[in-house]
Protein backbone atom coordinates (compact mmCIF):
# COMPACT_ATOMS: atom_id res chain seq x y z
CA UNK A 1 0.00 0.00 0.00
CA UNK A 2 3.09 2.18 0.68
CA UNK A 3 6.35 2.59 0.12
CA UNK A 4 9.31 1.52 2.40
CA UNK A 5 10.69 4.06 4.81
CA UNK A 6 13.91 4.64 3.94
CA UNK A 7 16.99 3.95 5.93
CA UNK A 8 17.41 7.79 7.80
CA UNK A 9 21.23 6.64 9.56
CA UNK A 10 22.70 5.53 5.37
CA UNK A 11 20.87 8.52 4.06
CA UNK A 12 23.08 10.71 7.11
CA UNK A 13 26.36 9.10 6.63
CA UNK A 14 26.48 8.89 3.02
CA UNK A 15 24.68 12.40 2.39
CA UNK A 16 24.81 14.34 5.03
CA UNK A 17 22.66 15.28 8.20
CA UNK A 18 19.23 17.89 7.89
CA UNK A 19 20.76 21.16 7.06
CA UNK A 20 17.27 23.13 7.22
CA UNK A 21 18.12 26.18 9.81
CA UNK A 22 14.40 27.00 9.84
CA UNK A 23 12.02 23.92 10.81
CA UNK A 24 13.47 20.42 11.97
CA UNK A 25 12.35 17.49 9.97
CA UNK A 26 9.80 16.74 12.97
CA UNK A 27 8.64 20.37 12.52
CA UNK A 28 8.34 20.26 8.51
CA UNK A 29 6.25 16.15 9.36
CA UNK A 30 4.02 18.07 11.73
CA UNK A 31 1.47 19.42 8.75
CA UNK A 32 1.77 15.99 7.55
CA UNK A 33 0.65 14.18 10.47
CA UNK A 34 -2.50 16.53 11.19
CA UNK A 35 -3.83 15.63 7.93
CA UNK A 36 -2.78 12.28 7.30
CA UNK A 37 -1.84 11.03 10.74
CA UNK A 38 1.63 10.09 9.76
CA UNK A 39 4.89 11.62 7.30
CA UNK A 40 4.61 9.71 4.03
CA UNK A 41 7.73 7.63 3.52
CA UNK A 42 8.57 9.51 0.29
CA UNK A 43 8.40 12.98 2.16
CA UNK A 44 10.00 11.28 4.92
CA UNK A 45 13.06 10.37 1.86
CA UNK A 46 12.43 14.38 0.59
CA UNK A 47 12.85 15.54 4.28
CA UNK A 48 16.27 13.62 4.65
CA UNK A 49 18.05 13.72 1.29
CA UNK A 50 16.86 17.45 -0.22
CA UNK A 51 16.92 18.30 3.11
CA UNK A 52 20.83 17.63 3.68
CA UNK A 53 22.05 18.85 0.12
CA UNK A 54 19.25 21.78 -0.43
CA UNK A 55 17.42 22.93 2.41
CA UNK A 56 16.27 26.10 0.90
CA UNK A 57 14.29 23.85 -1.96
CA UNK A 58 12.73 21.81 0.76
CA UNK A 59 11.68 25.31 2.74
CA UNK A 60 10.38 26.60 -1.01
CA UNK A 61 8.59 23.07 -1.48
CA UNK A 62 6.96 23.04 1.52
CA UNK A 63 5.72 26.62 0.82
CA UNK A 64 3.89 26.27 -2.34
CA UNK A 65 2.51 22.70 -0.93
CA UNK A 66 1.21 24.33 2.30
CA UNK A 67 -0.56 27.25 0.19
CA UNK A 68 -1.97 25.03 -2.54
CA UNK A 69 -3.00 22.00 -0.54
CA UNK A 70 -4.91 24.67 1.66
CA UNK A 71 -7.03 26.71 -0.83
CA UNK A 72 -9.76 29.35 0.89
CA UNK A 73 -12.59 28.28 -1.80
CA UNK A 74 -12.76 24.47 -0.58
CA UNK A 75 -12.59 22.96 3.13
CA UNK A 76 -10.02 20.46 3.52
CA UNK A 77 -12.29 17.08 3.11
CA UNK A 78 -13.01 18.68 -0.33
CA UNK A 79 -9.60 19.55 -1.14
CA UNK A 80 -8.88 16.23 -0.26
CA UNK A 81 -11.23 14.20 -2.49
CA UNK A 82 -10.46 16.13 -5.44
CA UNK A 83 -6.33 15.66 -5.12
CA UNK A 84 -7.84 12.17 -4.48
CA UNK A 85 -9.38 11.80 -7.93
CA UNK A 86 -6.41 13.48 -9.65
CA UNK A 87 -3.99 11.13 -8.53
CA UNK A 88 -6.50 8.41 -9.46
CA UNK A 89 -6.69 9.72 -12.59
CA UNK A 90 -3.12 9.95 -13.09
CA UNK A 91 -2.89 6.19 -11.61
CA UNK A 92 -0.52 7.31 -9.57
CA UNK A 93 0.22 5.51 -6.15
CA UNK A 94 -0.17 8.57 -4.28
CA UNK A 95 -3.62 8.44 -4.28
CA UNK A 96 -4.32 6.26 -0.80
CA UNK A 97 -2.63 9.19 0.69
CA UNK A 98 -5.10 11.60 -0.13
CA UNK A 99 -8.11 9.11 0.27
CA UNK A 100 -6.69 8.70 3.78
CA UNK A 101 -6.48 12.66 4.22
CA UNK A 102 -9.91 12.75 2.72
CA UNK A 103 -11.15 10.02 5.68
CA UNK A 104 -9.52 11.92 8.41
CA UNK A 105 -10.92 15.04 7.06
CA UNK A 106 -14.62 13.54 7.54
CA UNK A 107 -15.55 11.65 3.88
CA UNK A 108 -17.53 8.61 3.60
CA UNK A 109 -16.79 5.32 1.93
CA UNK A 110 -19.40 6.69 -0.18
CA UNK A 111 -18.17 9.72 -1.21
CA UNK A 112 -14.23 8.40 -1.82
CA UNK A 113 -16.43 5.73 -4.09
CA UNK A 114 -18.34 8.73 -5.87
CA UNK A 115 -14.39 9.91 -6.64
CA UNK A 116 -13.85 6.80 -8.11
CA UNK A 117 -17.05 6.39 -10.32
CA UNK A 118 -16.39 10.01 -11.67
CA UNK A 119 -13.06 9.14 -12.35
CA UNK A 120 -13.75 5.53 -14.04
CA UNK A 121 -16.17 7.67 -17.11
CA UNK A 122 -12.66 8.95 -18.18
CA UNK A 123 -9.90 6.41 -17.12
CA UNK A 124 -12.17 3.51 -17.45
CA UNK A 125 -12.26 -0.20 -15.25
CA UNK A 126 -9.33 -0.03 -14.31
CA UNK A 127 -9.62 3.10 -12.13
CA UNK A 128 -12.72 1.76 -11.10
CA UNK A 129 -10.86 -1.66 -10.15
CA UNK A 130 -7.60 -0.01 -8.15
CA UNK A 131 -10.49 2.39 -6.29
CA UNK A 132 -12.21 -0.69 -5.13
CA UNK A 133 -9.15 -2.06 -3.75
CA UNK A 134 -7.67 1.13 -2.70
CA UNK A 135 -10.88 1.44 -0.27
CA UNK A 136 -10.53 -2.14 0.31
CA UNK A 137 -7.06 -1.90 1.55
CA UNK A 138 -8.41 1.45 3.50
CA UNK A 139 -10.85 0.22 5.26
CA UNK A 140 -8.88 -3.21 6.30
CA UNK A 141 -6.24 -0.51 7.74
CA UNK A 142 -8.59 1.42 9.55
CA UNK A 143 -10.05 -1.54 11.35
CA UNK A 144 -6.39 -2.75 12.10
CA UNK A 145 -5.43 0.39 13.55
CA UNK A 146 -9.27 0.66 15.59
CA UNK A 147 -8.86 -2.75 16.76
CA UNK A 148 -4.86 -3.14 16.98
CA UNK A 149 -5.65 -6.79 15.09
CA UNK A 150 -4.66 -7.30 11.59
CA UNK A 151 -7.66 -7.11 9.11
Amino acid sequence: MLPKRINKDVVRKSIGEYADTKFTAEERGKIYEDLIGFVPPRIEARFAVTGALDPKMVDLQEQMREHAMYPKSFDVKTAQLMLFGMLMMDGSDAAVLHAMAARKAGASWAELQDVINLCFIFRGMSAANKGAELIANLAAREAEAATGKTA
